[in-house]
């Protein structure tokens, strides 16, 4: 069973990408998914949009953080860096309860869609968001 939920928008440049929790919630391979449409479009037509053919932040089993998913995104103080807030569980099959809230900073790709990167694991330091 495969649900897409909890769908969020992040605007840049004329587009508009709606990011959303994929697969199932109890699942590790739980993900992001990603439609995107030009800001100009009507965002009631289905063609207006289109669909990322791979999930755009998926687990990282190297790093032990799975069920990537319920993200939100956040700017830095002096609004130069972007950065996604989401959950994930540090263990395959983890209880969903022990979902932890994580935060890193993302940038773009060069056609001007989002590049989340991968999850980082507990044990990697972050930076301090700029304009702290």
């Amino acid at each position: 069973m495969a649900i897409n939920e909890g769908p969020v928008i992040l605007r840049r440049n004329g587009r508009i990408f709606l990011i959303y929790s994929a697969s199932t919630t109890w699942s590790e391979d739980y993900c992001l998914g990603m439609l995107t449409m030009d800001e100009h479009d009507d965002p009631t037509s289905p063609e207006s949009w289109s669909k990322s053919p791979q999930p755009v932040f998926r687990k990282n089993a190297e790093a032990q953080v799975y069920a990537v998913g319920h993200n939100s995104f956040t700017t830095s103080p002096d609004g130069q860096e972007d950065w996604i807030v989401f959950h994930a569980l540090s263990a395959p099959g983890e209880d969903t309860a022990r979902r932890a809230t994580r935060i890193q900073k993302f940038g773009w790709h060069a056609d001007g869609t989002p590049d989340f990167g991968t999850p980082l694991g507990n044990d990697q330091p972050l930076h301090i968001p700029s304009g702290e």
